[in-house]
């Protein structure tokens, strides 16, 4: 083969035959990335991984149990080339040769037409690196890249569309397709409060935002970040004069949306899980403003985890039931069945109870869950100020008093809180 280096190119498949001889280990790492691309695959294997065979179980692709044979390349646009059998590579890749369908052979790139680059993705951006004949050094390379798209160290510069192009826009930002910049709103997901733990994708949206509304318990780490062009507004500091305060923020995000701004509501946990996120989601919809969701983690599993509590383990709890605790159980307004609750033998996990713990204890117990039932309250969890305060139903309301527990808190109720290692008396 020559010492030239190879051309790079981007192939389009989508619906397109492509064939992969060979089920092993690794048409299981290329086929994932084949289907993504929408193209029409073809195995050819007289046995397959079981993450392979999955795939055509679920019709992902299509499997010929058998071994190659000549002409299993006709009509196709690309060949992956993956057994461990010298003979049958060969015969393909001088079938593919004949037949003028680039190929890539995972036993000797080398005499292949084609070789597969070391890729990764940061939003709406594909990275692909070719570095000759050490794939160590590209997959390395790659990962730089992307870190670096990630993280900010690298800028990809976004180009806002034009106004005859926004019908597409907000198609593309709907579905979670489109650039960051585009102009709309995105509803994010902070996470927990460790603002490490925003997802990639919320991350990247932050750091292409015109303007961020941030919740108090949003991750404020993540504001400190922002470049200083970018207006940061606390939503809790909206005036909100004859509005109820999420109509004032609706009307803030619809504001600086319809002036052409790409906007960030930075949200606490997820959007959806007691955030009010479906309500910001409907009222942008209703202005007719493109929306962006993207979940965040949710405090409700991860703060118990960073304490070190499981919200099921096998042989102890079964069931994770989340509940809303900012109405007490006695209060007409309350949606919740607390009887119904008290008879689960799984974990309940309080979020936004701090203040009515006691009165929620006493209802559980009350209606059947034992007294001596154990309580974790984990107070500004996946933060550095995060503590731990261990209870029983009986107890919790005057420990919660006693430590001086605050919000933001998350209170976990069942077996699990001794599951771990022993904690300190």
């Amino acid at each position: 083969m020559s010492d030239n280096p190879a051309y790079p190119v981007g192939l389009r498949l989508s619906g397109r035959r492509v064939v992969v001889i060979g089920g092993g280990h690794v048409a299981q790492r290329r086929l994932p990335a084949l289907v993504a691309a929408g193209a029409d695959v073809v195995l050819v294997s007289s046995s397959a991984t079981p993450s392979v065979e999955a795939m055509a179980d679920g019709g992902e692709i299509r499997w010929e149990r058998r071994r190659y044979r000549d002409g299993d390349l006709a009509d196709a646009w690309y060949v992956l080339i993956a057994t461990d059998d010298p003979q049958a590579n060969a015969a393909a890749s001088a079938e593919a040769e004949a037949r003028r369908v680039w190929c890539v052979r995972s036993d000797d790139a080398e005499v292949a037409t084609a070789c597969t680059p070391a890729t990764g993705r940061s939003d709406s951006v594909t990275v692909a690196v070719l570095t000759g004949r050490d794939p160590r050094r590209s997959a390395a390379l790659r990962d730089a890249i992307v870190e670096g798209l990630r993280d900010g160290t690298l800028t990809a510069p976004h180009h806002r569309l034009a106004a005859d192009d926004r019908a597409g826009a907000t198609e593309a930002t709907e579905t979670g397709a489109g650039g960051a910049s585009l102009p709309g709103v995105a509803l994010v997901g902070g996470g927990p409060g460790d603002p490490d733990l925003i997802t990639v994708r919320g991350r990247r949206l932050l750091a292409a935002a015109d303007v961020v509304i941030a919740d108090r318990l949003g991750p404020r780490d993540l504001l400190d970040e922002l470049p200083p062009h970018v207006e940061v507004i606390d939503a809790a500091k909206i005036p909100y004069g004859r509005f109820m305060a999420q109509e004032a923020i609706n009307a803030a995000l619809i504001e600086h949306a319809r002036a052409g701004k790409a906007v960030v509501r930075l949200k606490g946990g997820d959007p959806f899980v007691f955030g009010r996120g479906m309500e910001e989601a409907e009222a942008l919809a209703e202005a007719g403003i493109p929306c962006m969701v993207v979940p965040g983690i949710s405090s409700s599993i991860s703060v118990p985890g960073a304490a070190g509590i499981p919200v099921t383990h096998r042989g102890v709890a079964h069931e994770c039931t989340v509940v809303s605790g900012h109405v007490a159980p006695d209060d007409p307004r309350s949606l919740v069945d607390w009887a119904a609750l008290a008879k689960l033998r799984g974990t309940l996990v309080l979020l936004m109870a701090v203040e009515k713990i006691g009165a929620i204890a006493a209802a559980l117990v009350s209606h059947g869950r034992p007294a001596d039932t154990p309580v974790a309250i984990v107070q500004e969890g996946t933060t550095a100020a995060q503590r731990r305060v261990d209870a029983t139903l009986a107890t919790v309301g005057e420990r919660a008093r006693a430590e001086g527990v605050r919000p933001p808190a998350v209170i976990v109720v069942g077996d699990v809180v001794t599951v771990g290692p022993k904690r300190p008396a």
